[in-house]
Formats: C-alpha cells, structure tokens, sequence
C-alpha cells in the first residue's frame, strides 16, 4: 500500500470527485475502497481525512490523474463571483477534474448520448471485457479499455451486443480514425479551445455536449463549459431567467456556454462541475 499526504493547501474530496460523473470505471465498495480501470492500471484507493492510500499505481499517476497539484484554492477563487457558485463550492470544497486518457474519454461520450450514467458504465464495462485486454490488479482480474485498433477490427453488429445501438457505428468510425491516425489526440490538444472543439465534432456522435465533456475531462481545456439538462436549468433560474423553463435548443446551448465561460473564465469547467455537484447524489447518479 502507498499513501499521500494531503496538506491544507491541497484539499481534495475522492467521494465527489469520482461520483460526479465524469468518469464511468470507478466503483465504490461497500468497505468504503473505490476501484477502478484507468489506462492500463487497475487502481484501488480510498481516502480517510487527508490520507489518500492506494495500490495498482505509483504517486506520480495519482497525482496526475487527480490533478492534486493544481492550485484548487486559487481555481475556485477565481470563480467564486456569486452566492450560487459560493454555495455549490462551500458544499463540493475539494472535488477536482481527473484527467482522462483522450481515446477511452471519446468513446465514453460517444456511448453517453441520450442516456444515463449506469447505461453508460454498462457499455464501456461490456466493451472493455469483451475487447480488452485482462490485467491482474489489487481487486482481482480487471480488463483494459480497448485500443482503438482492435475496435477497428469489430463489426458494428458486434459492438451493438454491447448494448450501444446507433451509437456502434459511430464508435467503430471513431476507432477506424484514430487508429489510422494515431496524433490525433496530440493535435487536437495543440489546437485553440475553438478549433479543438470543431475537431472532435467531426467524429460522429459527438455533439456540442459530448466535445466539451471530452474536452474538459481528458483535455484539460478547462474553459469548457457542457451543458446538460441540470445545468441548463441551473444556469437558466440562477444566471439567464429569460431561458428558464424552455428546451435547450443550439442557439440557447451556445449562448450558455459563452455566458458561462465569459463570466467564469478560464476554469468555468471548474464552476460548472460545482454547480452539478451541489445538486446532489441523486443527480450524480442520473
């Protein structure tokens, strides 16, 4: 076993970080370990006050992947601009964006469309035991995501077994792409916020809110400001009224996220998985 040592100038939340949903391969176990499939390390790690113990990585990985030297005190002082924000970061005070392989992140949202969280962790789990590769971790065999060039090599009606639907073709598309160019993620990550976003929405199946997702969790254009039906309806009654009550249409999930990243700056990604978090548990999990 490894442990860090958080001090006051590192305040870090695991439960809110990895139940917020941005990442769909932690579990909680009942015992109070989370487990997960990062990469090609199966991780299980737990946190009791300000001791993070941990096995199946090195310090350096979880310092990486939980972004734990990011100034978070300075981030949400930067976004603190009112009694809504205030409140959402006095209650989540320690959650912290992870940082995602890009490919595996990609597919993610790909498989996020039109549904819920559990329907997501399904398809990935069923992806990766079906075309992954099994790795002996600290909570038993566990199974890799799989690279793109083996899901190039799966038939759309085979990834529909996995329970993705419309949504096989557009991740064997994905996986055909990138395996036949393997920068792309080094070139979508040289690119300005804008342009990135305009490349990953040459993928089918990702949209306005799947591109930002991925390029917030595995990108760190922390600028990038998804919208969902929460946030909508957050931002609507708190920021924008004249929007509440109505569908989220493009034009109005344009002006949101510009809104947003106008008035929060450049860590409004920051603000809107604090605004998400405040609306608690049972929100996280839909």
């Amino acid at each position: 076993m490894k442990t860090i040592e958080l001090g006051p100038d590192q305040p870090f939340d695991l439960n809110l970080t990895l139940s917020c949903g941005q990442a769909f391969r932690w579990e909680k176990t009942a015992d109070g370990w989370w487990q997960g499939v990062v990469d090609r390390r199966a991780v299980r790690i737990r946190q009791e006050r300000d001791r993070l113990t941990f096995e199946g990585a090195n310090e350096g990985f979880v310092r990486d992947y939980f972004r734990l030297d990011q100034d978070l005190l300075a981030i949400l002082a930067s976004i603190d601009r009112d009694p809504a924000i205030s409140a959402a970061i006095s209650e989540c005070c320690g959650l912290r964006l992870v940082g995602q392989p890009a490919w595996e992140c990609l597919v993610s949202y790909i498989c996020a469309t039109n549904t819920n969280i559990p329907a997501v962790k399904r398809r990935i789990a069923l992806m990766a035991g079906r075309y992954g590769r099994p790795i002996d971790g600290p909570f038993g065999t566990a199974y890799t995501f799989p690279d793109p060039e083996t899901l190039a090599g799966v038939s759309s009606a085979d990834l529909r077994d996995c329970k993705l639907g419309y949504r096989a073709d557009y991740a064997r598309e994905a996986a055909v792409f990138t395996s036949e160019n393997p920068d792309w993620a080094k070139r979508v990550a040289d690119l300005p916020f804008e342009e990135a976003r305009q490349a990953l929405m040459q993928f089918r199946g990702i949209g306005p809110k799947a591109a930002d997702c991925v390029l917030l969790f595995a990108f760190g254009f922390f600028e990038a400001f998804p919208v969902d039906v929460w946030i909508h309806r957050i931002v609507a009654e708190t920021y924008l009224p004249d929007l509440a009550g109505r569908k989220c249409t493009p034009a109005e999930y344009e002006r949101i996220r510009r809104f947003s990243r106008d008035y929060f700056g450049g860590y409004a990604g920051y603000a809107q998985e604090y605004l998400y978090c405040a609306r608690g548990p049972a929100s996280r999990a839909q």
